[in-house]
């Protein structure tokens, strides 16, 4: 179907079709086509909409995590936006489930908490202080508004209240945790001695016929990896710059003077008074004149903004507010401070925040370089910007001569482009170019590999496009047997050895069980062996693989140790023998111990509290996905 699509896409039928799509995108627009409806909600929880904009919030921060978590070679599929969307809606529902439980225990969360966390976080602070410009700048890069931002603090602090406080109430009886002692720790005396794989890889013979049954049985070991190699046309905005012309940068100097960062700047502090809900108008006013007062007495500004400011976020700083150019506060606020002067502090400012005494710290008056000393970056700017601009009419038309060409060499002829070709790129690949995961996604798609079109124009980055074909084609396919004969003789030399260590080791178990002991046996056969008396879980000197299989096995009768083997990693075997237990006992242990033994007692019995906690909400909640 494809194929008759690509044949007559310039038809005229193909042309009506398109029509219809303008008409019903027209009508009634792309939102009921994504959307899928024109609900207001995704989801509702106990009668709580779940909207589309916390949906779309939840999916662009987790995108965010994922890619700051494995940089730009992430696979592509984990950012696929079905497969988030549908984590993100989980994610909230169990979000609201939890808040509406909090709400319902009565717990609540003042705006002062909310306030002095906003303003103790280092990502809105300038010089080490509270900037609010820095807040709306890092809020809007993510997606937030100050109200969404705050609400979403809110929600994280009642949750952790519900969920700590139900933790809290869990708690080891003296009978669990004297159990819980004698477990964790255990003491065992043990013998063990090791067994190298490595005296028994010499001498091992290989007939052709295990290296012909070998790669038999196993031919998915022998596959040469899938490649190809690519014919592609890279497209760059650094390739389309041009000479600037003289009256451009005229222009733009111009520009810059008018809105670039050349304004008067003024930095402020403040003092803010928020009406409380029982404080009478009086009262309120009354709180202004007394700090007006001890301003006229001469009381020092920032001592006061941290002794009577309602606004968090600034008190701690002396009330700092950072510079503004005229557009940073309240009109209100704006107008005041353009009629100060330096030092003089306002008359009360009303504004929708509330009532405002300002102090005018500093005022920097603008002034714009000169021609010359701009000159270099408005160029650069300049011609980047028509770089830009010509790269993406040329992208533009490279999708539509590339979409109906058999190659990629006739439209990199029309637009006297270059066609590039790659070395073997493997679906794997990790260097160069086509390690980005949406090129290697296109090469090794069915529409480019398998059907022979042209990919799409693909956009790397805002200045780098790239289309592709694929050239020759490299299938998995098993390798010859000389090619891997070497392979096989080392992969099945290596499994006698293994074979001929675990033989070993079950007779140095059954000699063991025999009543040989440990010592004698490892002399006769030149093997290393060790005793560790009073190993516990965390003992550091027993080979882990050891220390695991002793505290698996039953503890020993009297006089009779028990005795078991294991193969490590690296193929030695080593045997052991547990011939002692001691239960851990509660009242031997230090404090220290008995405070961690406690922390972990009580870690996983909260773990199993909040787990059954979120379960029992989700189980008697009415939930409804829309």
């Amino acid at each position: 179907m494809l194929q008759d699509i690509r044949a007559n896409a310039q038809g005229t039928v193909a042309k009506v079709i398109v029509g219809l799509i303008v008409i019903a995108f027209a009508f009634f627009g792309i939102e009921s086509i994504l959307l899928g409806g024109g609900g207001n909600a995704v989801a509702e929880v106990n009668g709580d909409d779940i909207t589309p904009q916390e949906l779309q919030q939840a999916v662009n921060t987790r995108k965010r995590q994922l890619l700051a978590m494995m940089g730009d070679d992430i696979n592509a599929d984990l950012l696929d936006d079905q497969l988030l969307t549908q984590q993100a809606i989980q994610t909230l529902i169990q979000r609201k489930l939890l808040v509406q439980s909090a709400q319902e225990m009565g717990l609540s969360i003042s705006d002062t908490q909310v306030g002095a966390i906003v303003g103790s976080m280092e990502q809105f602070k300038l010089d080490g202080q509270f900037s609010a410009e820095m807040y709306r700048a890092r809020l809007s890069e993510a997606g937030f508004t100050p109200g969404s931002f705050k609400r979403t603090i809110t929600d994280d602090l009642l949750m952790g209240q519900a969920r700590s406080g139900l933790a809290a109430t869990e708690f080891a009886t003296p009978a669990e945790m004297t159990l819980s002692a004698r477990i964790a720790h255990e003491q065992r005396d043990l013998r063990y001695l090791t067994i190298p794989v490595e005296g028994f890889r010499e001498g091992q013979q290989v007939s052709d016929a295990e290296v012909e049954q070998y790669y038999a049985d196993n031919p998915q070991q022998f596959l040469a990896t899938e490649a190809v190699i690519l014919d592609y046309i890279e497209l760059r905005a650094e390739d389309f710059r041009q000479p600037v012309d003289e009256q451009l940068v005229l222009e733009a100097y111009e520009t810059e003077k008018l809105t670039g960062q050349y304004a008067t700047e003024n930095r402020v502090s403040h003092i803010l008074f928020e009406q409380g809900a029982d404080e009478s108008e009086e009262a309120f006013a009354q709180r202004i004149v007394q700090v007006q007062a001890r301003l006229g007495e001469g009381a020092d500004f920032a001592q006061l903004a941290g002794e009577f400011s309602d606004d968090i976020g600034s008190s701690n700083f002396g009330g700092e507010l950072g510079l503004s150019r005229g557009d940073t506060f309240p009109e209100e606020m704006e107008k005041a401070i353009a009629a100060m002067d330096v030092g003089e502090v306002s008359a009360p400012v009303v504004t929708e925040a509330g009532t405002h005494l300002i102090l005018l710290q500093e005022r920097r008056e603008g002034k714009a370089p000169d021609l010359e000393e701009l000159r270099p970056r408005l160029e650069e700017q300049i011609a980047l910007a028509e770089a830009r601009v010509e790269l993406l009419r040329t992208v533009e038309t490279l999708k539509d001569l590339a979409f109906n060409a058999d190659n990629l060499s006739e439209p990199a002829a029309e637009l006297e482009l270059e066609v590039s070709r790659s070395e073997r790129i493997v679906r794997d690949q990790t260097e160069g170019l086509f390690a980005n995961s949406a090129l290697l996604a296109a090469a090794f798609s069915d529409d480019v590999l398998t059907a022979g079109h042209n990919s799409d124009v693909i956009e790397l980055d805002s200045d780098t496009w790239v289309a592709l074909r694929v050239r020759e084609h490299f299938p998995a396919e098993v390798m010859p047997l000389e090619a891997v004969r070497g392979q096989i003789l080392t992969a099945v030399a290596d499994a006698k050895a293994r074979a001929a260590v675990e033989a070993a080791a079950k007779d140095a178990v059954a000699s063991l069980r025999g009543n040989k002991s440990v010592e004698a046996l490892a002399t006769e056969a030149g093997y290393a062996w060790q005793v560790e008396l009073g190993a516990d879980r965390r003992n550091p000197i027993v080979p882990q693989e050891v220390l695991a299989g002793a505290f698996r096995l039953a503890p020993p009768g009297e006089g009779n140790p028990v005795i078991d083997y294991v193969i490590a990693e690296s193929g030695d075997a080593m045997v052991y023998e547990v011939a002692r237990v001691t239960p851990g006992d509660l009242t031997e242990l230090a404090e220290i111990e008995r405070q961690l033994l406690q922390q972990q007692v009580s870690g996983e019995y909260g773990q199993l509290i909040d787990n059954e906690y979120r379960l029992g909400l989700r189980d008697g909640a009415d939930i409804n996905v829309l």
